[in-house]
């Protein structure tokens, strides 16, 4: 048996050196055993095939992108190197609470990072071979045109919101007539309105509500119409069908309030002195912190304490007209002593500063020194549409003033979309 034992040992060697090598023997019998390939090209391989991770954010008040950055433990020197690209640390620095941010990263590392600029605007920035990118990129938005119809019966929120109105379009209603309905005081059973809107959708799904049209508010049997005019500058404002100016050179009432705690009188009790004297003002009951506008533009001249009305300020709007606005917890920063400020601008806060029973704003409209009561005072109306776009203005309003004049008087239906 002697002679068939190298053959055997052959066999075993040959077998043994192809379970340690995975090539298989070259032509003519020799086999190369060479050791293992190194392991790092299969371990790279399987880094990149491991899977992304995308995760929505809803930006909370104080968020930062550094703060979303470390409590997802992502790497902050891409957050630095994101920042650093050309006019998208304008875009990214300053967050709003609510808004979402979507945001693609592999073990820390980001891939993407998308947020809505606005209704209309995408900011995407994205990695790539060289480092990151950033595009803006358009989101398309088809405005559809609604006309909805409403009658109160309690008010006008509930009134409508069942014609389908959102509550952004209520108080758009309101401040287009703001200056010749008093919301708060006027409002009866039975007045109704008539609204011509958009309602704004992306990729086929609502969105929001968009502008006014044009609308109709009959208040205690008198009717008043507004349409939007876009001015060949681009200024969008509201209008009469004959082209007066819907917006007045006063506020009615230079913020939101609750209610009227004390109206204009000769002779009212003062519950902190015990005495009867004229009341020369409005008292608006609203909680404090409120924000007071200026009731018109004009020039800050007094600013500080004076006696009863505690905080104060006074603007001189000019033509013999100041205003007056008492009781403020504080003041604005911008409302400086002889600073300019603009109608509807916040100036101040609701207080009860000086002689006060509870949180309110006292306001006064003097004409030449002489107090006159600012919920009935004929206000001054700003400055009309300039003749040569009256041809202009009739073209644009014509057809969107049809559409509530034509409206069908259905409550509570939108019947168009």
């Amino acid at each position: 048996m002697a002679p068939f034992r190298p053959a055997i040992l052959s066999c075993a060697l040959l077998v043994l050196a192809l379970a340690v090598n995975d090539r298989a023997p070259p032509p003519g019998g020799v086999l190369d055993v060479a050791p293992p390939r190194p392991a790092a090209p299969a371990a790279q391989a399987a880094s990149m095939a491991e899977p992304f991770s995308t995760i929505e954010v809803i930006v909370r008040r104080n968020d930062t992108l550094d703060a979303i950055f470390r409590k997802l433990e992502l790497s902050l020197a891409d957050l630095a190197n994101l920042r650093a690209l050309g006019g998208v640390r304008a875009l990214v620095d300053r967050l709003v609470p609510g808004e979402s941010l979507r945001l693609t990263h592999r073990n820390g590392e980001l891939l993407s990072l998308e947020r809505n600029l606005s209704l209309t605007e995408q900011l995407k920035v994205t990695r790539a071979a060289d480092g990151f990118r950033a595009d803006v990129s358009a989101r398309p938005i088809e405005a559809r045109v609604a006309v909805a119809h409403g009658v109160i019966d309690s008010s006008l929120f509930d009134a409508a919101q069942s014609a389908g109105l959102q509550d952004q379009t209520v108080m758009q209603l309101a401040q287009i007539f703001g200056w010749d309905i008093d919301f708060a005081l006027d409002l009866r059973p039975g007045d109704e309105f008539t609204v011509s809107y958009q309602r704004l959708y992306q990729h086929g799904e609502y969105l929001q509500d968009g502008p006014i049209l044009a609308a109709r508010f009959t208040n205690q049997g008198r009717e008043v119409r507004a349409v939007r005019y876009r001015s060949p500058d681009g200024t969008e404002r509201y209008y009469s069908p004959d082209g007066r100016s819907m917006q007045k050179a006063f506020l009615r009432a230079p913020l939101e309030f609750r209610r009227i705690s004390s109206g204009f009188s000769r002779a009212r009790y003062h519950p902190i002195l015990d005495l009867v004297r004229a009341h020369q003002g409005v008292d608006y009951a609203a909680p404090t912190g409120t924000p007071v506008r200026a009731a018109g533009d004009g020039r800050i001249r007094f600013r500080g304490i004076r006696g009863g009305y505690g905080n104060l300020i006074e603007i001189d709007h000019g033509a013999g007209i100041v205003t007056v606005y008492g009781h403020l917890s504080r003041f604005a920063a911008a409302a400086r002593v002889g600073a300019r400020v603009q109608q509807g601008q916040t100036i101040a806060y609701v207080g009860m500063t000086g002689l006060a029973t509870g949180p309110h704003l006292h306001y006064e409209y003097r004409l030449n020194g002489r107090y006159l009561d600012p919920q009935h005072v004929k206000l001054p109306d700003a400055t009309p549409l300039d003749a040569s776009l009256q041809a202009d203005f009739q073209r644009q309003t014509a057809p969107l003033l049809a559409a509530i004049t034509l409206a069908a008087p259905a409550p509570a239906a939108v019947v168009a979309r």
